[in-house]
């Protein structure tokens, strides 16, 4: 028990040198911690880094005409990529749709997947905006108060005081850049994650799509024909 007091007073001791806003600092790091651990679990379950494989095999067999296979392939897939490709699949051979209803409707079902896969980044920019801002804070209202206690103390001010006040302030704006700057960091990986996962949506919509072997219209040169008559030269 005393051991685990020794650990936790040095904590407890800078939460209170830093006031208010060093408390909300503390909450919003254990909030980006969580988000960063929750988000990394979700991405990996929505396959990020997994399941290319699967989803290039389900493509082959598409292009080869083996429509059923390659479904078969995808179904139950849990992977953005692979619900993607499937959808995609089913919206060319539903004959409900036509060409570009099919596109519009892998359009919207790429845009819910990509809306998934972006789950958790709003609340981490909102931290890595935020938190700085209350480090501020908690300075400028740290050094209000020890140039307040400077002014009451008058003749007899100590400048220990002052300078023992300016680094307690201080803290709250060490404590805000350290949640603002993990959180920044992981934003930006997540966003690149995302991005790079809507790149590869695109591209397997567009070769579902573009099916080697299906019929494209072409207009060839009318044949000429054997019975023409032929031009008479002039005598």
């Amino acid at each position: 028990m005393n051991s685990i007091l020794t650990l936790i007073a040095p904590a407890l001791d800078f939460l209170t040198a830093g006031g208010p806003s060093i408390w909300a600092i503390a909450a919003l790091s254990v909030l980006t911690v969580a988000l960063i651990l929750w988000k990394t679990w979700d991405l990996i379950w929505l396959g990020s880094w997994s399941g290319g494989h699967k989803v290039a095999r389900a493509l082959d067999l598409w292009r080869s005409g083996a429509d059923t296979q390659a479904q078969s392939l995808l179904e139950g897939r849990r992977t953005v990529r692979a619900k993607l490709a499937l959808a995609a699949m089913r919206a060319q051979n539903d004959t409900s749709f036509d060409k570009d209803a099919g596109r519009e409707e892998t359009t919207r079902i790429a845009k819910k997947l990509l809306a998934r896969a972006r789950a958790g980044q709003r609340p981490l920019e909102l931290i890595a905006t935020i938190a700085p801002l209350l480090g501020l804070l908690g300075t400028v209202l740290g050094m209000i108060s020890a140039f307040q206690a400077l002014q009451e103390a008058g003749a007899r001010a100590d400048p220990s005081m002052l300078a023992g006040g300016i680094w307690e302030a201080l803290l709250t704006t060490a404590a805000g850049m350290a949640v603002a700057i993990p959180a920044s960091v992981a934003l930006t990986w997540f966003e690149s994650i995302t991005d790079r996962l809507r790149l590869e949506m695109e591209d397997t919509a567009t070769r579902v799509f573009q099916r080697a072997g299906a019929p494209i219209a072409s207009v060839a040169p009318p044949r000429a024909s054997a019975t023409a008559p032929q031009s008479v030269p002039a005598e």
